[in-house]
């Protein structure tokens, strides 16, 4: 077996990777692994272990042809991850976000297509919805997104539905809600917030606190991406879920608890354009058709996290430089 990731060294694709080659996931012990990353600024080789008989990388860009054309032959499945995904960003220039999320994966599942790789999971997001005031989304609701992040996102869906339908390509798309743990770039909301409050540094928190999300470990992420790969049915979508929500006011409650610090440390700033209000998934369909259920609670996830960059201040402090 012989498995392609895209962004896989980004923080939940090298999450993913690192597990796969520690033998974690079964059946899939002897599994070949290529990496294929941009390498920009929230990609980093330092996730991924320095050496592996079975990992092999190449830094390069999906929006190639050419080198998805050398790279992707011989692989019998693809995890795409690459993406540009910080909201804040996609605000203030999205042309990188329309080139890699909607040409990027066109370009990846077009090279799927020539190479006839047998599967393609397509990593995507909850954001694709849009907002919810009340109740959950399945997956046979509309996509409504509300930023341009996440209007890539969903063109990126839509591209890879056309390519089940157009050419039989086995395409399977999943939505996780907002994932966290180790190795997660310090622009994202809870790595800014325990790096700035170890340090004793302030933190930003938009508007009232209201908007609503649920969250995560990046650990039951990827373990439900390899359910999607090796049990998933063929163009079908898979929400993946925690049943952990808070709104963002609650969450620096936890944070600050588990930093030692007050609220003399939070800023309210300026909400962000078009903010979501709330987030909401249903993920009865993965947790009844493959037996899926996150490990993590949300306040043994939050504490390993805060631990882990307390004692690793070397790898983030670069990030936040």
């Amino acid at each position: 077996m012989r498995i392609l990731v895209t962004g896989g060294a980004g923080f939940i694709g090298a999450h993913y990777v690192r597990t796969l080659l520690a033998g974690e996931y079964p059946g899939y012990e002897e599994a070949e692994i290529t990496v294929v990353d941009k390498l920009t600024y929230a990609g980093s080789t330092e996730r991924l272990p320095g050496h592996h008989e079975r990992l092999s990388f190449v830094q390069g860009d999906i929006c190639d042809p050419g080198l998805l054309g050398r790279v992707v032959p011989g692989h019998d499945a693809i995890v795409h991850f690459a993406a540009e995904s910080h909201v804040d960003r996609s605000i203030l220039g999205g042309g990188e976000f329309v080139r890699t999320n909607v040409q990027g994966t066109q370009n990846l599942l077009n090279a799927a297509v020539a190479a006839e790789v047998t599967t393609v999971v397509h990593v995507s997001t909850d954001e694709v919805y849009g907002s919810i005031d009340q109740g959950s989304w399945d997956e046979a609701q509309p996509l409504l997104p509300n930023s341009l992040y996440a209007a890539t996102k969903a063109s990126g869906d839509l591209i890879a539905r056309a390519y089940r339908r157009t050419h039989g390509l086995d395409v399977r798309i999943t939505r996780c809600c907002n994932n966290y743990g180790p190795y997660q770039h310090t622009e994202k909301l809870i790595p800014l917030f325990v790096t700035s409050l170890l340090g004793g540094v302030p933190v930003p928190l938009y508007g009232d606190g209201g908007n609503v999300r649920e969250w995560l470990h990046v650990d039951d992420h990827c373990r439900a991406i390899q359910l999607v790969l090796s049990e998933g049915e063929a163009g079908e979508i898979y929400n993946i879920g925690s049943g952990a929500a808070v709104s963002n006011r609650e969450m620096t409650a936890l944070l600050l608890d588990l930093c030692g610090a007050g609220w003399d440390l939070v800023r309210h700033v300026p909400d962000r354009k078009g903010h979501d209000l709330r987030y909401s998934i249903d993920d009865t369909k993965i947790r009844t058709e493959l037996g899926y259920a996150p490990r993590w609670s949300l306040d043994e996830g939050l504490a390993s996290v805060v631990a882990w960059y307390r004692a690793n201040d070397d790898w983030w402090s670069r990030l936040r430089r």
